[in-house]
């Protein structure tokens, strides 16, 4: 059996950006500079399940704030 068809075994957690956009990352690894925990850990479906449920809006921050800066100057 190689790897590929392996189960994967490994935590991982929930990570978030300062734009709010989210991934997830080997639990025993450091984050990505830039990156923080955003307090779920688990398998790798329950970490695309949660990031599902709480990732509503796939703008980025800056462009969020921007949209909503505009909206009245029509």
């Amino acid at each position: 059996m190689n790897r590929d068809d392996a189960e994967d075994t490994t935590i991982y957690k929930v990570v978030v950006n300062h734009e709010e956009q989210y991934s997830i990352w080997p639990a025993e690894r450091e984050n990505a500079l830039g990156w923080h925990d955003a307090g779920k850990t688990g398998s790798k479906q329950e970490c695309l399940a949660y990031i599902n449920e709480v990732w509503t809006d796939m703008r980025p921050l800056s462009l969020r704030k921007h949209m909503e800066a505009t909206a009245g100057e029509s």
